[in-house]
C-alpha cells in the first residue's frame, strides 16, 4: 500500500468532516474484501492498519495439522514450524501477506466500491448531524440544477431537494439564482437526497416573519394562525402579549417594510395579517376583511359560523374564486357560511322555505324563482313551464316535474303561504328580489368546508379586483 496513506486519511477525514475510525473501518474491510476475491473465499483473513508505519497489513489463520486437506485453511506441521518453531498441532497460526499491492484488477475494482459506498454512508451521517438539528429553520442556497421537475438547491456542504409540488406555482427560478426555502425534514437513511425543502407551508412565511419582525422572534408579538394559497393568498393571525403594542402595526413596519420583504421573497403573494381574538365571531369579523360583517351566529359545537354581510359586500367577502372566505375558514378551524342580507331575510321567509323543502330546489335556484315572483309553493303550483325554463338552469322536464310536485304538496295541504301572498300579483315586490340576487345563474352564497374545501356554489369573482 502507499506509505503515505495515513496522510490521504487525514485529508480526506479533515474535508469532509469524517470519523477517522469510520474511514479506516472501511479500508480494512475493502483490503479484505479484495484478498478474498483474489485468494479464496475460505481464507481467514485478518486485515489491520498499522496508524505506525501508514500501511495496511494483512493476515493469514491457518489451522496446524499433520495433513493438509484444504491449503487455504490449513497448514502442514512442518511448514508452520518454519515461520513459528513452537508451534503445536491444531494450533491456530497467523501469517502476514506480503505483496498485498498484487491483488489484482477485479479485486481492486471490489476494494474501491466498498470504499466508496463505506464514505457514502458515513457522509449521509456527517450531514444528518449537521442538519437534524435546523429540521424547521428556514436556510439559503443556490438553485443548482433542475431533475423532473424537482429543484436541487447547493446549500454549501451539501445539496437539498425543492419537490416540484413545494415551489410556488408560476414563480421560476434560474440555475444560480438564490433562494431561500424552509427546511421540512432531514432523512437518515435515504439514498436519494437526505433534505427535503418547501416554499408552499405555513410554517415557511411565519418564519419569514419571525426574522422580519423583531418583536415576534422576541416573543412580544405571536403569531396565532397561517392559512396559504401559495403564490396567490395569504393570512397571517397575529396576537401582542403587550397592550402597547399593535401586533399587526408591528407586522407591517413602517410604511410597509416589513411585510413587503416578506412579499418580496414568496414573489408577489399577497398577505392580510388580521388581529387574532379569543372570540370566533370577533375573529371571523377580522378574517374576513377587506369585507363588512353585519351579523355573525357561532354554533361552537359544530364549529360552524353563519356570516351576514351587505348585500354589496358578498363577492369582496367570498373573493375571487371563494378565496378569502376559504382562507378565513382555514385560519379559524370552523366552518363558514356567508350569505347576503337579501339571502338571509329569504331564509327567514315562510315561502322562501316552502320552495326549499321541494326536492330538486336549493338556495340559487329559490332565488332565481323569488326574483320571477315565484315566492311560494302555491305560487309555483299556479306557474306555466314556459315561465320556468327561462332559467337556464332548468329544462322542461325539470320545470314540469317542479310544478306537479307543487300541485301535489297544495292538494296536499303542504303548501306555505308566504306573509305578502294575500296581494295582487301586480304588487310583488319582483324588482326588489332581482335586485338582491343580482345574477340568474350564481347564488349569493358561499360555504366553505374546512376539511374538504368544497364549495356549494360557484363565487362571483372578487370585488378587490
Amino acid at each position: 500500500m502507499l506509505s503515505d496513506l495515513k496522510r490521504i486519511i487525514d485529508q480526506i477525514c479533515r474535508d469532509r468532516g469524517f470519523d477517522k475510525k469510520l474511514l479506516i473501518e472501511a479500508i480494512e474491510e475493502a483490503v479484505e474484501s479484495a484478498a478474498k476475491k483474489k485468494l479464496g473465499s475460505r481464507r481467514d483473513i485478518e486485515v489491520r492498519f498499522n496508524e505506525e508505519f501508514g500501511e495496511v497489513e494483512v493476515f493469514q489463520f491457518r489451522t496446524v495439522v499433520q495433513e493438509v486437506a484444504d491449503e487455504q485453511t490449513e497448514i502442514t506441521l512442518d511448514e508452520a514450524r518454519k515461520l513459528d518453531p513452537e508451534v503445536q498441532l491444531e494450533d491456530e497460526l497467523g501469517e502476514k501477506m506480503e505483496n498485498i499491492e498484487d491483488l489484482g484488477r477485479i479485486a481492486a475494482q471490489s476494494a474501491k466500491q466498498v470504499i466508496i459506498h463505506k464514505m457514502k454512508d458515513a457522509e449521509r451521517e456527517v450531514i444528518y448531524e449537521m442538519f437534524k438539528d435546523r429540521k424547521g429553520e428556514v436556510v439559503s442556497g443556490i438553485v443548482q440544477r433542475f431533475e423532473r421537475g424537482n429543484m436541487i438547491v447547493n446549500l454549501g456542504r451539501t445539496d437539498a431537494i425543492l419537490p416540484r409540488d413545494q415551489q410556488i406555482p408560476k414563480r421560476s427560478f434560474k440555475q444560480g439564482d438564490r433562494i431561500r426555502a424552509y427546511l421540512d425534514d432531514v432523512r437518515q437513511n435515504a439514498r436519494d437526497s437526505q433534505l427535503i425543502l418547501s416554499r408552499t407551508c405555513n410554517d415557511f412565511l411565519a418564519k419569514l416573519f419571525t426574522m422580519e419582525v423583531p418583536e415576534i422572534a422576541e416573543g412580544i408579538v405571536e403569531i396565532m394562525g397561517v392559512s396559504r394559497e401559495p403564490g396567490f393568498r395569504a393570512k397571517i393571525a397575529v396576537s401582542s402579549l403587550e397592550t402597547d403594542v399593535d401586533p399587526v402595526g408591528a407586522c407591517v413596519g413602517m410604511k410597509g417594510s416589513r411585510v413587503q420583504n416578506v412579499v418580496q421573497e414568496l414573489q408577489g403573494e399577497r398577505i392580510d395579517i388580521v388581529p387574532w381574538s379569543p372570540d370566533p365571531a370577533k375573529y371571523v369579523y377580522n378574517a374576513l376583511a377587506p369585507a363588512h360583517v353585519s351579523m355573525v351566529m357561532a354554533d361552537e359545537e359544530a364549529k360552524t359560523l353563519l356570516v351576514v354581510v351587505p348585500n354589496d359586500q358578498l363577492s369582496l367577502a367570498i373573493g375571487r374564486q371563494g378565496q378569502n372566505v376559504r382562507l378565513a375558514s382555514r385560519l379559524l378551524g370552523w366552518r363558514i357560511d356567508v350569505k347576503s342580507e337579501q339571502r338571509y331575510a329569504n331564509l327567514e321567509d315562510p315561502g322562501y322555505q316552502g320552495l326549499l323543502s321541494i326536492d330538486g330546489i336549493e338556495e340559487p335556484l329559490a332565488d332565481q324563482l323569488l326574483s320571477r315572483g315565484v315566492f311560494s309553493i302555491e305560487k309555483l303550483a299556479e306557474a306555466a313551464v314556459e315561465e320556468l325554463i327561462v332559467i337556464r338552469s332548468l329544462d322542461e322536464e325539470q320545470a314540469q316535474q317542479l310544478i306537479e310536485t307543487a300541485v301535489k304538496r297544495v292538494a296536499d295541504g303542504q303548501g306555505t303561504v308566504a306573509p305578502d301572498a294575500g296581494a295582487d300579483e301586480g304588487d310583488t315586490a319582483e324588482g326588489d328580489n332581482k335586485e338582491a340576487t343580482g345574477t340568474d345563474e350564481i347564488g349569493e352564497e358561499a360555504v366553505v368546508q374546512v376539511e374538504g374545501e368544497e364549495m356549494e356554489n360557484q363565487p362571483v369573482e372578487d370585488g378587490q379586483k
